[in-house]
């Protein structure tokens, strides 16, 4: 069943409350009774503006911070960061709530029954229904978010002729300066803060009543029995006059009709939607609990293989609702914050978060939602070229663990343990190459080149050698402390595991973007290549684990969130099963560690290990920690939990749902490598391997039967299955079905 549904109100909690959005404009629709609740966004809403945050001091105190690493002088290396290498000033900006609207039915509805809401995941349309017990009659309310008309559509609808009376206002706290309204519309406008930027928020009223008025900070109409609401919002990101723009799309949309406007979104949404999908066998009778019941019951006792069909659906539905088209790429919580000043202010955290929003985009057949964030790369690019320069003395482009609106490539916060690392644009490169496998793209390997050429630029000058090897300095494991001999903790160091890891997969995937862009400066080509030759392997430490840095230090917490030295397992392709059996090994034993000592609390945490797990080919384990997200780390409206709701959960665990039912890179394509005994019959439609080669896969009793390849690209494949491999060259067009039943 692809939708969610509630037989309660949300009663004003926001963790129940159900998202819609369409890229640019988001709401969180509470569904409360006899009135009703949306908390708005737009993605371009921060405070402030941008600024120049690069330390002045950084490049004189380099050498001296090297030095002091080097030397085993952790706590003054680290001190000596705080003052020279932290931004000036220390904080970029945050993401914002646009702010509230706020429906009332004017008294009309006295006593409410029969209340039910859903959010329709096939149609990307939230419905809230309720009867009022003393009159029968049933108040309706539709809302979906159309990307044609950037604009978000409510229509409100009784039963009964002229039983509809509605009121509503725009609110954003006290962060506004003005309120306007005409008859039919309503505006709130100001500045967003910090000298930043102008916005303006509009909403108009379409009634089949003739009774329609502004008054005061209310739109109101009364008798009417359809009220169709739009409501739009800009900033002066996009517009110079947010205003004028409100206006002229509140026009357009409202010379459109309501039936038009609905079939025109669901057509253009479903364009995405429609391209997978995952059929798991269940028992249809739990399609009668409401979404939060089905919730709290799944376990290893109560499986609900329906709920995970329906997770992954939503999955795909929050990235086609955050990332498509002309908007931001999604940050820390999509698009939806209710928050003036959101938690690590709902930024783009580069140092896992935003990659891991984007994990499921190519293998889920979604990844024209993934240029949103390659635009924003581009955003970045002269930033990072000034950062480079000033703060390092180094050319190409670097960015450290967050980024914002403007794209700030300089260092975030002053935390020790993640903020004086450089490798965030290095991370966000590899995906580049990443998505032309997927795609083939031969126009947006041009268009992107620049910035994968210019963090290897930057790293030819920054690295130096240490024990014959090219180490990065200072460095450190993201957000992780070890311990010394002597006891000491530290974070800074030299060569962490996870920098040479991201390094080689940028350089690797550098050489073999130049060869198809054709780079003529064959010197460039040359000293990357010894460089990559140069950059240190994986170690295995005296506990059988990957060691996490260049000495087999003990960690602070042996719990920790981060798990960045398996990064050569997941998100790249360095460690695998049948490549490298004895590092295979190594990792299993490293995840094992990590969760006996209480790992996998956050939600994205638990979301990396579920891939990691079907990296290994161990499905039990995917599964089990699929249980375990559910348990621990999904609120009721199944958004992912940090604490508080971060929305890399939910991306990562989707892309561990399809990494356990397809993997594919550069050297061959498995068909189900970590399927659970529990999705024992099954099928799945339109997962994307590499080579833009789409997978259509049925299973009964754990075994494959049937698998059809749709190629969009000439390619040839390797494919596996179990103990079996055929290689097959496919022409563009091509179908091929494979039998695996006899």
């Amino acid at each position: 069943m692809s939708q969610l549904f509630y037989t309660k109100p949300s009663h004003w909690d926001w963790n129940r409350a159900l998202p819609v959005g369409n890229g640019r404009l988001g709401a969180m629709i509470y569904g409360e009774g006899s009135h009703e609740h949306f908390q708005l966004n737009e993605d371009s809403v921060w405070f402030g503006k941008k600024r120049e945050r690069n330390n002045p001091d950084a490049l004189a105190n380099l050498d001296k911070i090297r030095k002091l690493i080097l030397a085993g002088n952790i706590p003054q290396a680290e001190e000596l960061c705080k003052y020279a290498l932290a931004g000036t000033p220390q904080s970029q900006h945050s993401y914002q709530t646009l702010g509230d609207v706020y429906f009332d039915y004017c008294g009309a509805l006295k006593e409410s029954r029969h209340f039910r809401r859903t959010l329709d995941l096939a149609t990307a349309i939230h419905t809230s229904t309720i009867t009022d017990v003393s009159t029968s009659v049933e108040y309706k309310v539709e809302t979906f978010v159309s990307r044609h008309y950037n604009c978000i559509v409510a229509r409100f609808s009784a039963s009964e002729k002229g039983k509809l009376d509605l009121a509503a206002s725009l609110q954003r706290d006290c962060f506004y300066e003005k309120t306007e309204h005409t008859e039919d519309s309503l505006y709130i406008s100001g500045n967003l803060g910090g000298g930043g930027m102008d916005f303006c928020c509009g909403m108009r009223f379409l009634s089949d009543s003739g009774d329609l008025q502004g008054i005061g900070e209310h739109i109101v109409t009364k008798g009417a029995t359809n009220v169709t609401v739009l409501l739009t919002a800009f900033t002066e990101y996009r517009t110079d006059n947010p205003r004028r723009e409100t206006e002229r799309i509140l026009s357009l949309a409202s010379a459109v009709d309501y039936g038009q406007l609905k079939a025109e979104h669901i057509k253009e949404y479903q364009s995405y939607f429609c391209r997978m999908s995952l059929s798991l066998d269940y028992d249809r009778e739990l399609d009668k609990l409401p979404t939060d019941e089905r919730l709290a019951r799944i376990d290893e006792e109560h499986p609900d293989n329906g709920l995970i069909n329906t997770y992954m659906d939503f999955g795909r539905y929050l990235l086609i609702c955050s990332s498509r088209g002309d908007c931001l790429p999604a940050n820390l919580q999509g698009i939806w914050n209710r928050d003036y000043n959101a938690p690590w202010q709902s930024k783009f955290t580069i140092n896992i978060n935003t990659e891991m929003n984007y994990w499921p985009a190519g293998i889920c057949h979604l990844s024209d939602c993934e240029l949103p964030f390659f635009e924003h790369l581009l955003r970045m690019l002269p930033n990072g070229r000034e950062t480079a320069k000033k703060m390092y003395g180094c050319r190409g482009f670097v960015a450290h663990h967050n980024t914002d609106l403007w794209g700030d490539t300089a260092p975030q916060d002053i935390c020790i343990s993640a903020t004086f690392w450089v490798m965030g644009a290095a991370w966000m490169c590899t995906h580049i190459w990443n998505h032309y496998l997927y795609t083939q793209d031969r126009e947006f390997l041009q268009k992107l080149y620049p910035a994968l050429r210019e963090a290897v630029l930057f790293f030819l000058d920054f690295l130096i050698e240490v024990d014959g090897y090219y180490v990065t300095c200072p460095s450190l494991s993201p957000e992780n402390t070890y311990i010394m001999e002597d006891g000491t903790s530290g974070c800074l160091t030299y060569g962490c595991t996870m920098d040479n890891e991201i390094l080689h997969e940028l350089f690797s995937h550098f050489l073999k973007a130049a060869s198809l862009v054709r780079e003529k400066d064959s010197a460039l080509i040359q000293k990357v290549e010894n460089y990559d030759k140069k950059i240190a392997p994986l170690q295995i430490g005296r506990h059988g684990q990957i060691m996490e840095w260049q000495k087999d230090y003990e960690e602070a917490e042996a719990g920790h969130r981060h798990i960045s030295h398996l990064w050569a397992l997941h998100p790249a392709h360095q460690i695998t099963k049948d490549g490298t059996p004895e590092l295979c090994q190594a990792a299993e034993i490293t995840l094992q560690r990590r969760l006996a000592a209480g790992g996998g609390h956050t939600g994205w945490s638990r979301a990396w290990i579920m891939n990691l797990y079907a990296r290994l080919w161990q499905g039990e384990q995917v599964y089990t920690n699929l249980l375990l997200l559910f348990r621990q780390s999904t609120l009721p409206n199944l958004l992912d939990n940090h604490p508080p709701f971060q929305i890399d959960g939910n991306f990562g665990a989707i892309a561990a749902i399809a990494e356990a039912l397809l993997q594919s890179d550069e050297e061959r394509t498995i068909l189900l490598p970590a399927l659970p005994h529990a999705w024992k019959d099954g099928e799945v439609k339109g997962l994307c391997g590499v080579g833009g080669v789409i997978y259509d896969l049925s299973w009964k009793n754990h075994s494959l039967t049937k698998a059809v390849l749709h190629a969009a690209h000439q390619t040839d494949i390797t494919l596996r299955y179990q103990n079996s491999e055929e290689r097959l060259s496919m022409m563009a067009g091509q179908t091929i079905t494979l039998d695996f039943s006899a």
